[in-house]
């Protein structure tokens, strides 16, 4: 297959290139600020939704499960039909389905329309880099990407920053009708700036891949979230979700391999450098997606940070991410991949084992030293697994490689929402134990359910007439070191998880030269390659 690179002839100098990247900059940091901004306002929700752990975890999972089940069809999409023009499509969709997001008057409302925003949110991560690759000559391209990079990295701390500040003016709603005029903006740079490209022939959409992944995941998905609920991990909906979503996972590997228009291509899988990339940046997310849903609660009621503060509190995480990812380019080119990815993977573990000894007098210096050091790793990682993968594949699927990378990185942020909040809690659940006992029967349920259920159920029985019952003040202070406890627990998880990734980064990863993996279909086997060379 050929690639019809109006995009690279369209470029014209780095004055152009500097524009098109910095709109494909900003298309990128919508769609990745949106779960950041989103943690920020879970309590807001929470409170005013009446939103169950499992719900608020279906708010960000909804989203991501459908974003990752989609980005590679839409990486197909945009390399078949024109990049610039799909791009511009699934932003669209992203803003209409923002808007009514902002206006949810129920829990499951918003989980639908949070879908709906996944649904446009996949084509961004795979055209946009799709763009780049193809705009960018050879000796930029990398820095290109490390810039891309950087803005995701960037997006960690400006989505809770902005959340913070709208929530201190405006209602939880705010922090999704602000993605509507940034997607306008966006749309209209992209329409005067971006040369269109796409490659020479169309594939045909794979349907039956697309629900696979969807069903696949979707049932793991739940089955996690239910049993961490129920601690019923034995029930037959619970066991039944968890062996149906991995048969339909492994029918996905089998009938993948076999397509000729895949909706997720498994074959660059099968090169262990490839899989080490994609392994590592998918466990990267799954860490820090899950931790920071464990940590919002640890910041906003432990604490006791405004989500302002909460916002300003996570800026060490960005600032690291950001002079990581654009450092990640030389690091690649003196060390090569192997040492950088470990070196990312090594911080992150050493991040999240700090926050396995915070309490609630921890400093804040502590704190924030602790956090800049996810910042750092998660940078390194992005930016030296992502330049790798895009060097592996042939140019003409770019979108393939973007594809899968992103939708493996969904699938892992997906996971780290699901096992880190189902671990968490469950453990609080237990470690509150017969505490609730001091409210009302109604208000029992839900404050068993979450910190901010018990916190909740602890204000609304304080208001009720004749007062809160004794043992208020024991269930708050039980309540708290019960979170902390199960906090800890989370986080060694993530640890656990981080350093056996890092073991297998250093078994497949090779610290050589490698031919690009060849992701070409039945009717492409022969087409011509070009011959990157990873770092």
């Amino acid at each position: 297959m050929t690639v019809r690179r109006t995009a690279t002839k369209a470029a014209g100098g780095t004055g152009r290139e500097v524009l098109i990247m910095a709109t494909l900059g900003c298309c990128f940091l919508v769609v990745m600020m949106d779960n950041t901004i989103l943690n920020v306002a879970l309590n807001d929700i929470q409170q005013s939704l009446h939103a169950s752990t499992s719900q608020l975890q279906w708010t960000l999972d909804s989203y991501i499960l459908v974003y990752a089940s989609l980005m590679f069809s839409a990486g197909s999409l945009a390399d078949s039909y024109g990049r610039r023009r799909v791009l511009v499509a699934g932003l669209l969709v992203f803003g209409i389905a923002s808007a009514f997001s902002a206006m949810s008057h129920s829990a499951d409302q918003l989980i639908f329309w949070r879908s709906a925003m996944g649904v446009g949110g996949s084509v961004v991560p795979p055209a946009t880099l799709a763009i780049i690759s193809d705009v960018f000559p050879d000796n930029r391209r990398g820095k290109a990407i490390g810039v891309w990079s950087a803005i995701g990295g960037l997006s960690i701390a400006f989505g809770p920053i902005a959340g913070g500040f709208l929530l201190e003016k405006f209602w939880w709603g705010s922090v999704f009708l602000v993605n509507v005029p940034m997607v306008a903006v966006c749309s209209v740079l992209i329409l005067l700036a971006v040369p269109d490209s796409r490659a020479a022939g169309r594939d045909r959409l794979d349907f039956a891949g697309v629900l696979l992944s969807m069903g696949g995941t979707g049932l793991l998905v739940y089955g996690v979230i239910r049993g961490g609920e129920a601690a019923a991990w034995t029930s037959p909906g619970v066991a039944g979700s968890l062996i149906g979503g991995g048969v339909l996972l492994a029918a996905l590997v089998w009938f993948e391999r076999r397509a000729a228009a895949p909706a997720l291509d498994v074959r660059p899988l099968r090169d262990g450098a490839f899989a080490a990339c994609t392994g590592s940046v998918a466990v990267s997310f799954f860490a820090l997606t899950g931790g920071m849903f464990v940590l919002v609660f640890y910041l906003q009621i432990v604490l006791a940070f405004s989500p302002l503060k909460m916002g300003l509190a996570l800026l060490p995480v960005a600032a690291g991410s950001v002079l990581s990812s654009g450092a990640s380019h030389g690091l690649l080119r003196r060390w090569g991949a192997r040492p950088v990815i470990v070196l990312g993977l090594v911080l992150l573990a050493g991040s999240f084992a700090g926050l396995s000894v915070v309490t609630a007098a921890t400093p804040r210096w502590q704190l924030e030293a602790t956090l800049s050091l996810s910042g750092l790793g998660m940078g390194l990682v992005m930016g030296a697994a992502t330049s790798s993968i895009m060097t592996l594949v042939p140019r003409d699927k770019a979108g393939v490689g973007a594809g899968v990378n992103n939708t493996l990185r969904q699938v892992g942020a997906a996971l780290g929402v699901a096992v880190l909040g189902s671990v968490l809690s469950q453990r609080y659940h237990s470690g509150l134990g017969t505490a609730v006992d001091a409210l009302p029967d109604d208000l029992r349920a839900r404050a068993a359910n979450s910190l901010g259920g018990t916190t909740t159920s602890l204000t609304e029985a304080a208001h009720r007439p004749g007062g809160l019952a004794s043992g208020g003040a024991a269930l708050a202070d039980r309540a708290q070191h019960a979170y902390l406890s199960a906090m800890h627990l989370t986080v060694l998880v993530a640890v656990a998880a981080l350093t056996v990734t890092g073991l297998l980064v250093v078994r497949w990863l090779p610290g050589r030269a490698t031919p690009p993996v060849s992701v070409s279909t039945r009717q492409d086997d022969h087409a011509e390659q070009e011959e990157p060379v990873l770092p």
